[in-house]
């Protein structure tokens, strides 16, 4: 709190009066920064022609608005090392819980228009898993350093699409 309150050159007392402790600043700042991100995705999503493109606009929206403040994303998603509790004061709050149920709700819609009611049951479940690639690809990437190796957001966001739309197994597909 005390780095926070200098870099915004005023006192820590001010972020205690307004949100209590950290856990409050950083809930605050996840129902915020979750809600632009829901909506960035939403209206990228919606400019899509396919399923695929709308899949690709949203995981390329995520890891912009993640690759353009990391240091705030990383604050709205983790503890720091060495927390007490290992509570997510943002899942506590409902806000990342929310956030993600929109998203589900967003990638199920056009596979559901797409895939039909009778494959529901991929429908259900597979709209989690994806966003669970997507985040922990994503958080991987970000957090990776700067080199060669380290593909620009475009490529990830399109090899993280491959992977959600294609699998691996082009990857491992063997010659003869």
């Amino acid at each position: 709190m005390e780095d926070i309150a200098g870099a915004a050159g005023t006192s820590k007392s001010v972020y205690y009066r307004y949100f209590g402790d950290k856990a409050g600043l950083q809930q605050a700042m996840g129902e915020v920064v979750l809600g632009q991100m829901q909506r960035r995705m939403q209206e990228a999503a919606q400019l899509a022609q396919t399923p695929r493109e709308g899949l690709l606009a949203m995981v390329s929206a995520y890891l912009q608005m993640a690759e353009s403040s990391p240091h705030v994303y990383a604050f709205i998603t983790r503890l720091s090392p060495g927390e007490a509790s290992a509570q997510d004061p943002i899942a506590a709050s409902g806000a990342l819980g929310n956030f993600f149920e929109q998203i589900t709700d967003m990638i199920a819609t056009p596979m559901r228009e797409h895939l039909g009611e009778e494959r529901e049951s991929v429908i259900t479940y597979w709209p989690t898993a994806a966003i669970g690639l997507v985040r922990n690809a994503g958080e991987m990437w970000l957090g990776s350093p700067a080199g060669s190796s380290k593909p620009d957001q475009a490529t990830m966001a399109g090899q993280i699409t491959d992977w959600l739309c294609l699998g691996i197994a082009p990857a491992l597909k063997t010659t003869t």
